[in-house]
This record gives structure tokens, C-alpha cells and sequence, in this order.
């Protein structure tokens, strides 16, 4: 690939590139799978907390958009319509595998770098105390939360990906900042007054 088609690539919509790879073109799929690995890989090492499950998920999921590449059409973006087939392998997964309500936690690492002793140990508390409090929440809330915040979909996106009304997704959405804010007041007072 020249410099020229590498830069084009890089402009082209996604919609674009799945067309092309639709119409043979391996590097246009070589293009979106860089584009979006981080994002999704994310998505299923946070829903469910088990790295080697979220990487045969993923994989999963790269496979079903190989197998749908001849009869693609854009009906959405491609992002939602990526989504929405992880989406389904989750939930397929979820459902043969275990309960909705005993998804595992999953792993946050500390934000932030760390000058002293004290704000690094601050850090990591937070940090344990979000994944606490994300855990907890209810699967559809963090899910909804997950695509919001970690991968910046809008709620309409959301909506398509998890096949409810765009008020239920705005609700998921609203009810798991709540939750969270909550939560992590609490946890943390809690902390503050082990310390005292």
C-alpha cells in the first residue's frame, strides 16, 4: 500500500471500507480491524472481566463481520452495526453460560500518574472502588454505561446496538451515572472514615 492509499484509507468512512472489503478489498478490512480492536476488545474484557473469554469473543465477533461482508448494506453506521453484533454474542453468552445478574467484575487499571505515595494510593482506592461500583451495576445499565463512556457512542447508537427504544437507553444510561455517583460517595466516605 503506497503513502497516497494509506492516507486515503485513513479518511475513508467505515461504511466506505466495509463496502470495499465487501467488494474484495482486503486491506479496507485490514483498515477498520485497526481502527476499532482497541474499542471493542474493551468492551468485552469490561463486560466481563475474563480476558481470554473477551479475546474469543472478539474474535468471534471479527469473524461474523468476515462471514456478512458479501451482503453488508449500510442501514446504520458501521460502529452500531459492529456493536450490535458483539452485542448479540454477549448476550448469546450470557444466557448459555451463567445468570445476567452474575456477570464477573472486570479489571480497571489506576488513572493518572502517581507523584507521591499518598495520591497513588488515592488513585488505586478509586480506582477499586469504580470497578466495585461498575460491577455492581445491573448488566443492561452497564453495558449502556460501557458504550457511552468507553467507547463514545451516542445513546441513539446505543439504542440500535441493544435493540431498545432511544428513552429506555437514555434511562440505562442516566440510572447507571446515578448509581455509580452513589456508589463511589459511599465507598469512599467509607474509606475516608476507616482512615479516621
Amino acid at each position: 500500500m503506497t503513502a497516497l492509499s494509506a492516507v486515503a484509507r485513513d479518511t475513508q468512512s467505515d461504511e466506505s471500507l466495509m463496502l470495499d472489503y465487501a467488494g474484495g478489498d482486503i486491506r479496507a478490512f485490514e483498515c477498520l480491524y485497526l481502527r476499532h480492536k482497541g474499542g471493542l476488545y474493551r468492551f468485552f474484557v469490561r463486560q466481563l472481566g475474563d480476558k481470554q473469554l473477551a479475546e474469543d469473543l472478539y474474535q468471534e465477533t471479527w469473524g461474523r463481520v468476515i462471514k456478512a461482508a458479501p451482503s453488508y448494506q449500510v442501514s446504520a453506521k458501521f460502529t452500531t452495526w459492529l456493536y450490535r453484533i458483539a452485542h448479540n454474542l454477549l448476550i448469546d453468552h450470557v444466557r448459555a453460560v451463567k445468570p445476567l445478574d452474575q456477570l464477573q467484575e472486570f479489571e480497571l487499571e489506576p488513572v493518572g500518574d502517581a507523584n507521591t505515595p499518598e495520591s497513588a494510593a488515592l488513585q488505586h482506592q478509586q480506582a477499586l472502588a469504580l470497578k466495585l461500583c461498575i460491577g455492581r451495576l445491573p448488566t443492561v445499565q452497564k453495558e449502556a454505561f460501557l458504550l457511552s463512556s468507553e467507547m463514545g457512542l451516542t445513546a441513539q447508537a446505543i439504542s440500535e446496538i441493544a435493540g431498545v427504544s432511544l428513552e429506555a437507553c437514555k434511562s440505562r444510561v442516566r440510572y447507571a451515572y446515578q448509581s455509580l455517583r452513589q456508589c463511589l460517595n459511599r465507598r469512599l466516605q467509607e474509606s475516608v472514615d476507616e482512615v479516621l
